[in-house]
């Protein structure tokens, strides 16, 4: 069974790689790293549809899960734990579950991504509910940890998503949404960590950096909910200010000091002409978008 997953294959441009001199193996695996994004681009449209499912999930108080093992598990909470420094989002909005818990991200502990009864165990002790969304991320997309998990959500009623690099596969039936960018087999035959792992990556910033833009915490490219709790934050709050309300650095720097050091207020106040109070205002109205906001 196993040996038939595409993950799993040999690669045929790697076959001699242990023959070659560092330059030319290198050449190799870049040369297939570039297949990554082709393969991403392929599933797009489900990565939309993905987006779409967690923006309205979060907009009624839901939260985001990834759960996996392995490779997929971390890089699962990798991009959860990046998500109050970038956006500001409350440390719970978007959580990563893994196999084997807080030790498995540095010391494999992969025993456990054989027992669906542990996914499912390690779900509900985060208080998951019908409101939430669940990514399982599971390169071979038979992991039973991960399968578990997506069972018991989806008994639930919540949104399941699956991120997997087999196709047809069995994650993929499993839930709602399946997204399966194939990038076939690997330089070191079975090495998920690499092509796939790159792939599940990019998945992973799409699925969170989509959500937020759709969520309103970008205007433009800026990311305009950062809290400026250190001097390079103020700095970097003081620069978004000025660029997007088109005003001088000392202005900005006003601005910021009236709105309460809050980004999005001075940015209003800047580009309306408004007090602190009416920026908030509408804000508030605008569910925090800063482009409605100004619309209003």
């Amino acid at each position: 069974m196993l040996e038939k997953l595409l993950t799993e294959q040999a690669n045929p441009a790697s076959t001699q790689i242990d023959t070659l001199s560092t330059e030319a193996a290198l050449r190799i695996i870049n040369a297939e790293d570039r297949k990554v994004a082709a393969a991403v681009e392929n599933e797009i449209p489900a990565i939309a549809r993905a987006v779409d499912a967690i923006v309205a999930a979060l907009e009624k108080g839901g939260r985001l899960f990834y759960q996996g093992a392995g490779t997929s598990g971390r890089l699962g909470v990798l991009d959860a734990s990046e998500i109050p420094p970038t956006f500001s989002a409350p440390p719970g909005m978007v959580q990563g579950i893994m196999a084997g818990g807080e030790a498995a991200l540095s010391r494999a502990t992969e025993t456990t991504e054989d027992d669906p009864a542990i996914g499912v165990r390690d779900l509900m002790e985060r208080g998951f509910t019908a409101s939430d969304v669940l990514v399982g991320v599971a390169a071979s997309g038979r992991t039973p940890y991960v399968l578990g998990a997506v069972a018991a959500a989806k008994k639930l009623g919540a949104v399941t998503i699956g991120i997997c690099c087999v196709p047809d596969a069995e994650l993929t039936r499993a839930v709602d949404i399946g997204i399966a960018p194939l990038v076939g087999p690997e330089i070191v035959a079975g090495s998920t960590r690499m092509k796939s792992g790159t792939a599940q990556k990019m998945v992973l910033n799409m699925l969170s950096t989509g959500t937020f833009i759709r969520l309103g915490y970008v205007y433009g490219n800026l990311m305009v909910n950062v809290q400026p709790k250190n001097e390079k934050l103020v700095d970097r709050a003081r620069r978004i200010v000025a660029q997007a309300a088109g005003v001088p650095a000392a202005r900005a720097a006003e601005l910021l000091e009236a709105g309460g050091n809050s980004v999005r207020t001075a940015i209003v106040m800047g580009r309306a002409g408004v007090d602190r109070m009416e920026a908030e205002r509408r804000l508030e109205a605008a569910g925090g978008r800063i482009r409605k906001a100004l619309a209003n």
